[in-house]
């Protein structure tokens, strides 16, 4: 049903409205068909969607999108859009409109390395204020999405075994961040409460394609079926920590 009542008859633009450099995508809107249509107004006008342009421009403006879960869960038994969704409706429409690909300038958020570096940073940094002087060399990451939070933990694990592995061949002569890394490995845990579903039927590890369950992450992360399995699977968070207090001997 279209809701001809609430769309205005006379467009109010002001002129004065200074161009817009680029666009910040951090969780789904409530009403998608409005951010859509404003977003593709501010892409396909490079900025200035009061003016218009006859041409979309190509490369188009800087696009930069956080948290691309495509499914979460909440109340509802049936799994609900996450901002992976909204994203893919973007990037289908950008190119059913313009024939190009919708290009971020960056993706943060899981399972972004980037994100699980800015964590490894704000626990370090917690551990200085709580005077504790030993190096945290292990970390523990708990969630309920294969897709996201075990595929980021398995692939943050593997940039830590690729950067140790890189410092014994090249020595101290390499580029090192400001605050070298202490970790040495991330393990991690998926619980049964959310997304996944531990009695389901069906493999356990979605594919790229077929028959079979499909990839449920973003296009510009590449499928690695290795990464979407989880060191342990427990039924819920409180499992999970008890876990950790056990594999470290705090139990």
């Amino acid at each position: 049903m279209v809701d001809l009542a609430r769309r205005p008859k006379n467009m109010c633009l002001r002129n004065d409205f200074a161009a817009i450099e680029g666009i910040l995508l951090l969780g789904e809107p409530v009403r998608w068909e409005t951010s859509l249509q404003l977003i593709l107004d501010v892409l396909l006008s490079n900025g200035n969607p009061g003016t218009g342009l006859e041409t979309a421009p190509y490369p188009h403006l800087p696009v930069l999108a956080s948290n691309m879960d495509l499914l979460w869960m909440a109340e509802a038994k049936m799994p609900r859009f996450g901002h992976g969704t909204f994203l893919l409706c973007l990037e289908t429409i950008y190119r059913k409109v313009t024939g190009k690909e919708l290009k971020y300038e960056g993706m943060t958020g899981k399972p972004s390395i980037l994100t699980y570096q800015y964590a490894e940073d704000i626990i370090r940094q917690q551990a200085e204020r709580w005077g504790w002087s030993a190096p945290i060399r292990k970390l523990y990451a708990i969630g309920d999405n294969p897709v996201s939070d075990v595929y980021g933990a398995n692939l943050f694990n593997q940039y830590l075994q690729m950067t140790k592995r890189g410092e014994k061949e090249h020595g101290a002569g390499g580029q090192q961040k400001q605050r070298p890394s202490t970790t040495q490995s991330c393990v991690s845990i998926l619980v049964c409460t959310g997304i996944h579903n531990c009695q389901g039927p069906g493999p356990k590890a979605p594919t790229s394609g077929g028959a079979e369950l499909p990839f449920h992450g973003h296009r510009d992360f590449s499928f690695s079926p290795e990464l979407l399995e989880a060191s342990h699977v427990v039924h819920d968070v409180n499992e999970a920590v008890q876990l950790v207090f056990h594999q470290e001997g705090w139990a």
